[in-house]
């Protein structure tokens, strides 16, 4: 079953007490899912900068590993999926510091926020995530964000890692605006871990 998790940070002793919590969770957890939100009003990397700061604890930080050792999943969606990119979960598959050329989310191309659906193809497989889908198959998806742009210096190192795609009405992969709601290199929409264990996307699947 599910168990939804808030995280209070009224005040510093309801933090440390929301952090105990969390990590009680994972460590009795398969699966830690990071939801898209509009915290911090979606201020840039609002949600995410707060969820990586948590991500980032010594205590979080060390039940993420231990969840993942155990062969755990991780699924990040819209803010989530910025969280897993802006801690290093994906694509490296730990926590980590980043740098210049690191993947980030950046503004639409557009510089609004949009609202949207867009057509996304499976690119990979090799996840348990993705064991029931094909290479190929289309999806329609619903969005909503302001910064959903993955970029990076070094996104051709990882284009192996791509789960899903925008794709056109052929279910071609592309940059062109009318499919690409946001600008994305490499048309990524989705990526996973170099083990499959955790997937981050865009699109509002859930």
């Amino acid at each position: 079953f599910a168990k939804i998790g808030v995280f209070n940070n009224l005040s510093h002793s309801n933090i440390l007490s929301s952090i105990d919590n969390f990590v009680k969770e994972i460590d009795n957890s398969q699966i830690l899912m990071l939801p898209g939100g509009f915290s911090a009003g979606d201020e840039p990397d609002g949600s995410a900068k707060f969820m990586v700061a948590v991500l980032k604890n010594k205590k979080v930080k060390e039940a993420v590993e231990n969840l993942l050792k155990r062969d755990g999943l991780i699924l990040g969606i819209c803010n989530g999926f910025q969280a897993l990119i802006k801690s290093g979960l994906l694509p490296y598959g730990e926590i980590r510091e980043l740098n210049e050329d690191d993947l980030t989310l950046y503004r639409n191309d557009s510089y609004e926020h949009i609202s949207t659906t867009a057509f996304t193809r499976v690119a990979n497989v090799n996840s348990p995530w993705l064991q029931d889908f094909t290479i190929g198959t289309e999806h329609e998806v619903v969005f909503s964000h302001g910064e959903g742009k993955v970029v990076g210096f070094n996104i051709d190192k990882f284009k192996h890692l791509i789960a899903f795609q925008y794709c056109d009405f052929n279910g071609n992969a592309t940059l062109n605006g009318r499919f690409n709601p946001n600008g994305s290199y490499l048309a990524t929409e989705g990526l996973i871990s170099e083990d499959g264990l955790i997937l981050g996307k865009m699109g509002h699947s859930e």
